[in-house]
This record gives C-alpha cells, structure tokens and sequence, in this order.
C-alpha cells in the first residue's frame, strides 16, 4: 500500500514581510544595526576614514618621473612607442595633403557624391551644404585638420574594435573577460584618456589621435560582439549542416547576418571620434577644437560658435550619411556604371578647381561671425545677465541655483557619515536589482574613499543629482508632449537631432555667455546634454504602450490625464527607468567637462592633473570618476535589463 507523505507545514510569515522590498529591507536593517556600531566604534563617524585611505600619489608619480626620464632612450620608446607615434603623423599628415590638393571644390564634391550614391539626394544637397557652410565661415583649414585627424582615428578605432569584437563574439571565455574593461572605458571621461596618452607619446598629434582611438573603439567593438553573438542559430546550423568550417561559416553566415550592427557600431565610433577629436585639442590636435578651446580660454564667445558650428555641421552630417547607409542596407545602390559616372564627376569638379588655381577657400567668400555674435552676448549680458525687473536674470538664477539647491545638497551629503552613504547606496541597489547590483555599487562607492577623494566625489555626485533631477523633469514633461502630439515630435525632431550629435565641448560656449563661470553653469551644460536622450527614450516608450489598453481605457470613460497617469506611464515604466539611467551616464560625463568653466571636484581634479601632468591627481580622479558612474549605473539600471528576477 502506498505511503501518503504529509508536506512539512509552512511558517506563516506576516504580510508585510512576503512582499520582495520588505524583505530586503528587513535584511538590510539587520545588517546596519550589527555592522554599523562597530563601524562607528572602530573608525568613527563623519568623513571616509583616513585610515582605510591609500595613498597611491608616491608609486605614480615614480611612475611618471620614470616614463619623463625614459622617454627619448629607453627601446621601448625608441623601438615601438617611436615607431607607433611617426606611423600616426605620417597618417594623418597624407590625409590632409590628400584634401588641401582637392581643394574645397573637390572634398566638398567627393563628400556629396559619396552621400548621394549612399543615402540619397537630400543628404547629397544637405552634405554639400554642411561643407560649404564650413567654408563661409572662415574655418575651411582647420576643418580640413579635423577631418583629417578623423579619417585617421576612426580607421584605426574600427579595425581595433572590430578585431576586439571579432574575438569577443566567437569566445565565451574572451567576452568574459573583454566585458568589465569595455565597461570601464565607457564610464571613464574623455578627460582621463589624455594624461597617460601625454606621458608617452607628448604633446601633438599622436597622442590626440591614440587616445581618440582608446575612447572610440569601445562601441565598434561591443556591437560587433553583439552582431555576431546574435546570428540567427537556424541560419548558423544550416551552414554548419553543409560542412562549412569556421571561416567560412565566419566570413559566408556571421559577418552579413550582423552587417547593421556593423555599420551602427561604425556610426557610433564616428560621433564619439568626432567628439574627442575636439576634446584632444587641449594636447595640441589642432583643428576646430583648438579653435573652440582658445575662444572659450578668452570668453571669445563669437569665435568658439564661429568654430563651434562647423563641428555640429560635420556630426550631423557623418550622422546622417551613415545611419541612412545602415536603413538601406541591402538596397540596390545603383550599378557600377553609375558608381563611375558619380566618380568622374567628382574627379572632373577637384580638377576644374585646381586648374583654376582655387584650392583655398576665397578669402572675400567668407562671412564673419564672431563681431554679431559677440555684439549680441555683450546685449545678452547688459539686458539678460542680471537686473531684469521680476524675474531676475540668467546670472540670478545661477546664483539662487548653487545657494538654493547645489549648496544644502553638496552639505548634505558631506554631513552625512559615510556608512550611512554606504547603506543607502545598497539600499538602492537592491531594490532596484540584486544582491550582486548591491554589492558592485557598494564597492565601487567605498574605492572611492580608499583612493582618498571621498569629498570631492561626493561634491560631484551633488551637482550629478541636481543636473539629473532637472533634466528629469524638463526631460519627462517634453517626452509626455511628444508622445501625445505629432505636431509637437515633428517641431522636436531637428532640434534634438542637433543636441544630440553636437560634441560635449561645444555646449559649454552658449552656457559661459549666458551663466558665466561656476558649478551652476557646469549643471546646465549637462541638462542640455543629456535632455535630447530622456526625450526620445520616454516619447518612444509612450508610443510603444499597447494599443488595446488605451482603447479599453477610454471606453471606460477614462480622461487623457487618467490614461496618462494609470495606462501610459505604468506601462511605459522599464523606458523611463531606462532613460533616467541613461540621463545619469550623459550628466556625469559634462558635469566632470564642466571642470573647465567653474564646476571644481573631480572634473577639477582631471584638468588640473592633465595641463600640471600630475599623473596621480589626474589619475586618481579619472578612477574616482569611473567608480562614480558604476555605482550610479547600477543604482539607476533596472533588473529587468539584466534578464534576470531579483533576488
């Protein structure tokens, strides 16, 4: 006779304590109330302390007096790093004696053809405008220079990142291992790449093109991974069930199956080359940044736009031209009898302006802007600045900004003791995803205070949350009008289209002129940059909410504002999550840019190592930095984008 086995009964936990968040809370609470006393007992409370500090200025700055006194004898320098560095100058050198000898007329012919045969006719005309544009404000050189540099930097960014991709998406064990360093270089600032690239190779060309290659790369390398990773298995089988090795299956399945990754990995390491192509001008790359550099140096705010707008002129286009390459991606392009024509008329246009002896850009056909513009800040200045009647002015409002808000906030955090800023970073990061989330972000937080920058950073994080929490707002409310309205995504559409690929250094000239120097102005360049992604995330999750639970809301006779608050956004909830993580990753990276107009902290911190080539200052505020955006990423990222349950 079978054997009945009774369950074991069940301990009726209370109610509160099913549900997920209580009982991460309770555990927490358990946690603090053991280990928070003996924190407290053992190191005190107040500022991180100094006793789990390490101090690491000693071993770098040997390190930096050992690279300064090596560099001219040592074979590593003489026999690699030498050859490497006049390999980059020669490069970059021919490309741009290749564009001076077609002369204007012919680069800005080549560039249309070459987006007409690609994207089309309104991308031909809009390429042709853009360079034209170039030239009528005078700055036809130095966008030759930049263009030069890029043609150079983004080559070797895409053969780096897609051999790193190459190898990352056919071994498990080499994504592995390539995941976290790839994470770091997208955290870490632009900024911090150019200390240890100045060390080694020195001021100039070189080390403006290597590091432009370390920032960039990272993209091409984590879509091709992605791209090959994600080749359709059925097709993969198939291919594998017809004898094809690995190279073949590589070269005849793989690589077409990932070509839009591809071609989109392309496109994001030309916006993010571009950007710090202009960044790298403070190490002597010359071009337009250079120009944007030495104008905001004087406050010249009519010569940074005069150099400022060709840079947004060259992203837009690079932008556009390969994004619509990628959409038309198996389209017929034409025949190579039409590929031919194109080329002949190219070739016909650069040799009819170089037997016309016009190479250079006619002098008398520029058009200068700098005067009007800065006419117009002087006027800005005197009317807008300050002593409008009511409502104050943009200086006002910088400074009730940094008393009201920055200032109790910055306070705040520093009067807080730092296991308190440890607990509730845990207390974050659980809720929102896992134990492994909650343990990242709370090391990341607590390397901070080892490496000794525990005020600095948390001065940082203060101007982070401020800038996040304005652009949240602002952000939300124009995705919400968006969402609801054609007419109002249409109007929104070019504008930011134009913020989003307008590199990070050029939002800094409309801020100086309107807020002068200060950490409130540092905020405000970030909202401008990171508001163009919080819009275009939260309209697109808007619009991707079911259909059918709009309808059923409304025939229940819910109002626009009901279906809003208890259809849309319920709904739309893992896109505006996501765009609050993605509002914190863009923030943090123009808050430590906004070091150069009166930010201070970290950002401080960077350019001050970088123009002293204080290795360990420079450094050491780099990887505070990176430590910052980690936590804030996990304390900001949703579980559900990690594909597991919480737990």
């Amino acid at each position: 006779m079978a054997t009945v086995t009774t369950p074991a009964p069940r301990i009726a936990l209370p109610g509160v304590l099913r549900h997920r968040a209580a009982g991460k809370l309770l555990l927490l609470a358990v946690a603090a109330a053991v280990l928070v006393p003996l924190a407290n007992a053992r190191w005190a409370s107040g500022s991180w302390p100094h006793a789990l500090t390490v101090d690491l200025s000693e071993p770098l700055g040997r390190a930096s007096t050992w690279i300064i006194d090596n560099r001219d004898s040592h074979p590593l320098f003489l026999y690699f790093f030498g050859y490497v560095s006049n390999a980059v100058v020669l490069s970059v050198r021919a490309v741009y004696l290749v564009l001076l000898a077609a002369g204007w007329a012919g680069v800005t012919a080549v560039a249309a053809v070459t987006a007409w045969r690609v994207a089309g006719v309104r991308l031909a005309l809009g390429t042709a405008a853009a360079f034209l544009a170039c030239g009528l404000l005078g700055m036809w050189v130095p966008t030759m220079q930049t263009l030069a540099l890029m043609v150079v930097a983004v080559l070797a960014s895409v053969v780096l990142g897609a051999l790193l991709g190459l190898a990352a998406g056919l071994s498990d064990r080499t994504y592995r291992a390539l995941r976290p360093v790839l994470d770091t270089m997208q955290v870490l600032p632009a900024f911090a790449y150019l200390l240890p690239v100045v060390l080694v190779f020195g001021i100039g060309v070189p080390a403006a093109v290597l590091a432009t290659v370390v920032y960039a790369a990272p993209p091409m390398a984590r879509l091709t991974a992605l791209g090959l990773r994600g080749a359709d298995a059925g097709v993969m089988e198939a291919v594998a069930s017809l004898g094809a090795t690995a190279r073949q299956r590589l070269l005849t399945a793989r690589l077409p199956l990932a070509r839009k990754e591809l071609l989109l990995g392309l496109n994001q390491t030309i916006m993010m080359a571009l950007s710090m192509a202009v960044i790298a001008s403070v190490i002597g790359a010359g071009g337009l940044g250079d120009r944007v550099y030495q104008a905001l140096a004087s406050v010249d705010v009519g010569a940074a736009l005069a150099a400022g707008i060709p840079i947004v002129l060259l992203a837009v286009v690079l932008d556009r031209v390969t994004g619509a390459a990628g959409e038309r991606l198996g389209e017929p392009n034409g025949s190579p009898l039409q590929w031919g024509y194109a080329a002949v008329v190219a070739v016909a246009v650069a040799l009819a302006g170089r037997l016309t002896g016009r190479l250079d850009w006619p002098e008398a056909w520029s058009v200068g802007i700098a005067e009007p513009v800065n006419h117009a800040v002087d006027w800005m200045t005197d009317h807008l600045y300050s002593g409008v009647p009511y409502i104050g002015g943009t200086a006002d409002w910088a400074g009730h900004f940094t008393t009201w808000v920055l200032d109790p906030l910055r306070d705040g955090l520093l009067w807080l003791p730092w296991w308190s800023v440890l607990l509730v970073v845990a207390t974050l990061a659980w809720l929102i995803g896992t134990w492994r989330t909650a343990l990242t972000a709370v090391l990341a937080m607590a390397a901070i205070g080892v490496l000794g920058v525990w005020e600095p950073s948390l001065d940082t994080l203060s101007q982070v949350l401020a800038a996040v929490a304005v652009t949240l707002v602002l952000g939300f409310a124009t995705g919400i009008a968006a969402a609801r309205s054609e007419r109002v995504e249409r109007a929104l559409r070019p504008v930011l289209d134009v913020f989003q690929t307008m590199p990070q250094f050029v939002y800094l000239i409309p801020v100086v002129a309107l807020f002068g120097i200060g950490r409130a102005p540092a905020v405000a360049a970030a909202v401008v940059y990171a508001l163009p992604a919080v819009v275009r995330i939260t309209t697109q999750g808007l619009r991707a909410v079911d259909p059918a639970a709009l309808e059923s809301a409304r025939s229940l006779g819910a109002t626009g504002m009901q279906q809003l608050r208890q259809v849309q956004l319920p709904l739309a909830r893992s896109s505006l999550l996501l765009a609050l993580n993605q509002g914190v990753v863009l923030v943090l990276a123009v808050v430590i840019i906004g070091g150069l107009v009166g930010g201070g902290a970290l950002g401080y911190d960077v350019v001050f190592g970088l123009a002293q080539g204080d290795l360990a200052t420079g450094l050491v505020a780099g990887a505070a930095i990176v430590c910052l955006g980690l936590m804030l990423d996990r304390v900001t990222q949703p579980t559900g984008r990690r594909g597991k349950k919480g737990a």
